[in-house]
């Protein structure tokens, strides 16, 4: 499992930000404060408190796909 900030502080980089990790078979989830969500559910995104960076957490990590993953989330990275 891997841990890395992001930053989702509009509406369009909410959408894109889902659209990327779709791609992706891993299992994403954000964390904020206590709550823990799908990060590929644009509706639990929108829940959360989006002024301030959130931990996405990645699961099922394989070094060829981490690669991957970490490359396509580069525009959201704190």
């Amino acid at each position: 499992m891997s841990s890395v900030k992001v930053n989702l502080n509009s509406i369009d980089k909410v959408k894109s930000f889902v659209n990327t990790i779709s791609q992706f078979d891993q299992s994403f989830d954000l964390i904020s404060g206590r709550y823990v969500i799908n990060a590929k559910s644009i509706m639990g995104i929108f829940s959360l408190d989006l002024s301030q960076p959130i931990e996405l957490r990645i699961q099922n990590e394989e070094a060829g796909d981490m690669n991957e993953v970490m490359e396509a989330l580069k525009p959201y990275l704190v």
